[in-house]
């Protein structure tokens, strides 16, 4: 079973990649979706995820807020900025974190799913 984080403040954008991810991966997956950065990162370390999937622009914290305070004590989960900026300083940006796999555009789309996934 894929254990699959989704951190986005956006519900519809939560349940778009769910939905898109769950019709597209042959293998069962268990979703854990946050609204607050800050929430999920209480809890994180208890879920041990494959994937996290992570939104920039939120309040309270921001996508580069958890990246900052995120310490993964167990095998990396492959984390993805899903974002719906566009700007190159955000992509160069998280381009210098190591934990971050990719950056990619919202919304999801299936090319990219199955470069994630396979």
């Amino acid at each position: 079973m894929l254990t699959i984080v989704l951190i986005d403040d956006d519900p519809i954008s939560t349940f778009v990649t769910e939905k898109l991810i769950s019709k597209n991966v042959k293998e069962p997956c268990e979703f854990y979706k946050y609204q607050s950065a800050k929430r999920a990162l209480e809890e994180i370390q208890s879920i041990k995820p494959h994937y996290l999937f992570l939104d920039l622009n939120m309040p309270e914290m921001t996508g580069w807020d958890f990246l900052d305070r995120f310490n993964p004590n167990h095998e990396e989960a492959q984390i993805y900025i899903l974002s719906s900026s566009v700007d190159e300083r955000d992509i160069t940006k998280a381009s210098q974190y190591a934990i971050v796999k990719d950056y990619l555009s919202k919304p999801l789309i299936k090319k990219y799913i199955k470069n994630i996934f396979n």
